[in-house]
């Protein structure tokens, strides 16, 4: 329920800025424009994959049966007169009764410890989708395009005022790392289970096991209270896109001018060199120049306004948003009719304080 919630805000999200040109980042440098809702469909596509997870673990889930101190099932077989039919039958309709409808073939005094070390591998994975949002949230956070929601009245940071730390976004990183760890825990107890079984496992799950899912449904309040008040700020979004966007259009200028007649090696060996005193003047704290330098340039035989009509962002984005309507169409929406049952909505207030 926490994650068809999180989705749900996140769909609206992605829904709202599907066309919104924004810089992408390869290794966290300057690359092939997206959009703003593009970008959010990727932490869509994790939590679905989560859902899914979910699905597979809740329907592969066994009884472990009545089988006594080592899993030979001898108390149950003495008590029915060695009838072993009447074991058997006593056996199903215990699991019935327990919901199960399928049992272990076998089983030792307890049932495979894997079964803990598969759920909370499971709940590691939802941690990993939360993370990889949370930090994305905050790199985009440092370059103030996308912030979360701020309180009225939230102190940014002790020591300076003026900071407006990305506190839910930290915290739903550190909690998801807390419940990754986690799940090493059952994975070194199901490896460490000598003959039918020891006891250090008891002691051991009974931590473990319930703080994994404590941890986890934090994390999704978290993310859910930030993709419900995720703030965009377009100006700087299209600020940071413009001053990239003339490097990233020397491919078309190169193809447009090699179509007029120009020779490709040596205009690529012009653009390169006027990207690079370009992208130097940005290092120096100035304002880039390429296209100016490229207009300049009689080899390209190309004006400042005829280049500056080539870097419309919104031919940069290829099918982004239409990739944002596609995937919300045949992916986002039938897992949420899937998942949309009211029994599963959370109680309380998503609202926190942070």
């Amino acid at each position: 329920a926490r994650i068809f919630r999180c989705v749900e805000a996140l769909a609206a999200f992605a829904k709202e800025h599907r066309e919104l040109p924004t810089l992408g980042f390869t290794h966290f440098q300057p690359a092939q424009p997206t959009t703003v809702g593009k970008r959010a469909t990727l932490w869509i596509q994790d939590f679905l994959l989560d859902l899914e997870e979910i699905e597979f673990r809740l329907e592969n889930l066994r009884f472990r049966g009545l089988r006594g101190t080592t899993g030979t099932q001898a108390s149950f077989l003495s008590l029915f007169d060695g009838d072993h039919e009447k074991v058997n039958r006593l056996e199903a309709l215990v699991a019935e009764k327990m919901g199960f409808t399928r049992s272990f073939g076998v089983t030792g005094q307890t049932a495979s410890r894997k079964v803990d070390q598969a759920n909370l591998a499971t709940l590691a994975g939802i941690g990993a989708s939360a993370s990889k949002m949370g930090n994305d949230l905050r790199l985009l956070a440092h370059l103030r395009e996308v912030e979360e929601p701020f309180e009225k009245e939230q102190i940014g940071s002790s020591a300076m005022p003026y900071k407006r730390n990305p506190m839910r976004a930290e915290r739903i990183c550190a909690l998801s790392r807390h419940a990754i760890t986690l799940a090493q825990d059952p994975a070194f107890t199901a490896a460490t289970q000598w003959l039918e079984r020891t006891l250090d496992d008891s002691a051991n799950r009974r931590v473990a096991v319930p703080d994994a899912y404590l941890c986890i449904d934090g994390v999704l309040v978290l993310v859910e209270n930030v993709s419900r008040g995720l703030v965009v700020n377009p100006m700087v979004i299209r600020k940071n896109l413009e001053e990239h966007l003339p490097f990233l259009a020397t491919e078309t200028v190169l193809m447009l001018a090699t179509q007029r007649g120009g020779n490709r090696q040596e205009l690529h060996e012009q653009i390169r060199l006027h990207s690079m005193a370009a992208a130097r003047r940005m290092k120096d704290g100035e304002t880039p120049d390429l296209l100016e330098r490229i207009s300049k340039d009689p080899i390209f035989d190309m004006s400042l306004q005829e280049l500056q009509d080539l870097i419309d962002p919104r031919d940069f984005v290829g099918r982004a948003p239409e990739q944002v309507d596609g995937f919300l169409e045949e992916r986002v929406q039938p897992a949420l009719q899937r998942f949309s049952d009211p029994s599963l909505s959370p109680i309380g207030d998503p609202d926190v304080r942070v």
